[in-house]
């Protein structure tokens, strides 16, 4: 096996070598900027702070590939992920465990991920409708939780997502990432766009490092391509073939797939607008539409059947000659997060009185009007029975859900009338469940609700017994709660 000398230091690095306290074993992968290792600690030798006693989970190391002559932007990526690695938490990332700085001998310990990429899929594309919106779902999940601990990826693509035995996406290589407590070190060095050339949004090519939704565009790219079977944008291998995303639109999908459901196109294009304001505004809210896309709200890009004409182009071209990124300021990831939140509204439209319904609805147009970007989700239950058989018809025949729906729409009719029209910021949702706390807390969660709002009736014995409705949520809610009484 061909072994690499770093620079900095004499280790050698092979199978059976140590380094730093780390025993090598396999060597996993090579790349053009590092290369992989599956490590243990050896033993006699302390164990770093983030490993407790007995705790042994399978680690990998990485290394950078430092033998002179390198890209610059490599070594200061590999420096960047050792700076964002630690600071960040939960499943959707690799579990953080040590590191070596270039003084000695660098690198980085880090949980082995048990699954494989979404590469193989890339490459098995076109994937199915169903999967399409399931893999979707599952990476626009992992980016709402790096994007909430203030963190933009900016390198998202099938190779860098890992998917773990539970199904959960994992995000990888965070060598390209910008964060916003942290030095951005790439952005300082260097005065040209990096990223991975399909995959780059248009104000990365701008120099603009700071919006999360740049890693929605990337998202739409995967999308793209896992519908189709093809590149939005090619694969331009020049700043000329890059640029040509900030005023030549992608073939519409339903153009290149026949079954593509106006649904799915309305979603890809969304991401895939040269503008981020166009753009879906958060990963939640992507969430949100995938997992009911029926509710999806159809523009003229569902309908598309053709790139955008000469004259389109040639104005974009002309407004895209040495501007920055259109319409946007800087912001904080997660003030931009803040400024976008969803916010769940519990009604109970099958027991609660008008006026108690009244009252509820009163208090969520009070909390919109403290949040103008918000999208709202309107959802009711429909209590189902434990053990006995569910009566799914009324006397007449019709659908108890059907009409627990049309009575949910009708109560946000008056706040429909306040938000713009077409906007999609307004959904409906009747869940079915014998627990119907449970229910809510459980949407809120899949969903990534900021906020819920909800209506309590009056104390009474029975009720501080047996916990009402409302005192379970906010007892069992990550979010915020408001409760409002008449």
């Amino acid at each position: 096996m061909a072994t690499d000398v770093v620079a900095s230091s004499s280790t050698v690095i092979a199978a059976g070598a140590l380094v730093d306290g780390w025993r090598l074993h396999e060597q996993l992968h090579v790349g053009g900027m590092a290369q992989l290792w599956s490590v243990t600690r050896e033993p006699g030798m302390p164990a770093p702070a983030t490993l407790a006693e007995g705790d042994v989970p399978a680690l990998i190391m990485k290394i950078p590939r430092i033998k002179g002559g390198e890209d610059p932007a490599s070594i200061v990526g590999f420096e960047v992920e050792r700076m964002i690695l630690p600071t960040l938490r939960g499943r959707h990332v690799p579990r953080y465990i040590a590191r070596g700085d270039f003084t000695q001998q660098p690198y980085l310990v880090m949980e082995r991920i048990d699954g494989a990429s979404l590469e193989p899929r890339l490459l098995a594309s076109p994937l199915a409708i169903h999967e399409v919106a399931e893999l979707g779902a599952r990476v626009a999940t992992a980016l709402h939780d790096v994007h909430r601990q203030g963190l933009v990826h900016l390198d998202l693509k099938p190779a860098n997502v890992m998917l773990r035995s539970d199904g959960s996406a994992v995000l990888i290589d965070f060598g390209l990432s910008h964060h916003q407590r942290l030095p951005d070190l790439l952005e300082e060095e260097f005065s040209f766009a990096v990223g991975t050339g399909p995959y780059m949004s248009p104000e990365q090519l701008q120099h603009q490092r700071h919006d999360p939704r740049s890693d929605l565009f990337a998202l739409g790219v995967m999308l793209y391509h896992f519908t189709t079977g093809a590149r939005p944008f090619g694969a331009p291998d020049s700043v000329r073939g890059l640029r040509r995303r900030l005023y030549v639109d992608p073939i519409p999908p339903r153009v290149l797939r026949a079954d593509c459901p106006p649904w799915l196109q309305e979603l890809i294009l969304t991401c895939l607008e040269v503008k981020p304001a166009r753009r879906w505004q958060s990963a939640a809210q992507l969430v949100l539409a995938l997992q009911d896309p029926s509710q999806i709200t159809l523009t003229s890009r569902a309908l598309r059947l053709r790139r955008n004409g000469a004259f389109s182009r040639l104005t974009r071209w002309f407004a895209a000659i040495g501007g920055q990124a259109p319409d946007d300021k800087p912001v904080e990831t997660t003030a931009h997060l803040a400024h976008n939140p969803i916010l769940l509204a519990a009604v109970d439209v099958a027991h609660d009185s008008a006026d108690f319904n009244d009252a509820l609805r009163e208090t969520v147009r009070r909390v919109l009007r403290t949040m103008p970007h918000a999208r709202l989700a309107c959802v009711s239950v429909m209590k189902t029975a434990r053990i006995a058989m569910d009566v799914l018809v009324d006397e007449q025949g019709q659908s108890h859900h059907v009409k627990q729906l049309i009575a949910l729409k009708h109560w946000a009719r008056p706040i429909s009338k306040s938000l713009k029209p077409g906007d999609g910021r307004l959904t409906f949702h009747v869940l079915e469940a014998h627990d119907v706390a449970s229910a809510i807390v459980e949407f809120a969660q899949r969903s990534h609700v900021d906020h819920i709002v909800m209506g309590a009736h009056g104390h009474s014995a029975l009720r501080r017994y047996l916990g009402s409705v409302s005192t379970q949520v906010v007892a069992q809610a990550a979010c915020s709660v408001t409760v409002a009484r008449r």
